[in-house]
């Protein structure tokens, strides 16, 4: 038997998962709903575009809200007061040297769920996030990433 995935997040994470799962369920799905009415009033089913669409999009909506449902119902929330400022952790904010574009970047350290690289929160599974978990102030580490290796060094740790 396979054991349920945690997903570490933070407060932060959670609500914004929670915030996306009221308006799916209160608004998407309304919304939705009247397409597919509006839809139906077109007739034959066989030939009907908007249908097919409409239904597409609950299909997707619905697989969504048990994708979120999921990941709340398995949520482990980090306390941000238990967040150490000695070593990088999840829920930290963690300032490094990048050497391959010799910049400083600060990275947010979140879990899986919450990811967003664009906006610099990394996963703890991501091969940054993984390699800088546990690091402290002054360790410099080298991480697989698919484009090679890539060499950091942490400069400061502080709590998000």
């Amino acid at each position: 038997m396979s054991e349920t995935k945690k997903f570490l997040m933070t407060y932060e994470g959670v609500k914004k998962l929670e915030d996306e799962l009221e308006y799916l369920k209160a608004v998407k799905r309304k919304e939705i709903t009247e397409k597919i009415k509006v839809a139906l009033g077109y007739g034959d089913l066989s030939e009907n575009s908007e249908y097919d669409e409409a239904k597409n999009e609950q299909a997707f909506t619905e697989g969504r809200i048990l994708q979120l449902e999921n990941m709340l119902k398995n949520a482990e929330v980090v306390d941000e007061s238990e967040i150490p400022t000695d070593t990088v952790s999840v829920g930290s904010i963690v300032k490094v040297k990048d050497y391959d574009f010799d910049e400083e970047v600060e990275y947010t350290i979140v879990g899986s769920a919450e990811a967003d690289p664009m906006n610099f929160r990394i996963s703890n599974e991501s091969p940054v996030g993984k390699g800088l978990i546990g690091k402290k102030v002054g360790d410099v580490v080298e991480v697989n990433v698919p484009d090679g290796v890539s060499k950091f060094e942490v400069l400061d740790i502080r709590r998000a």
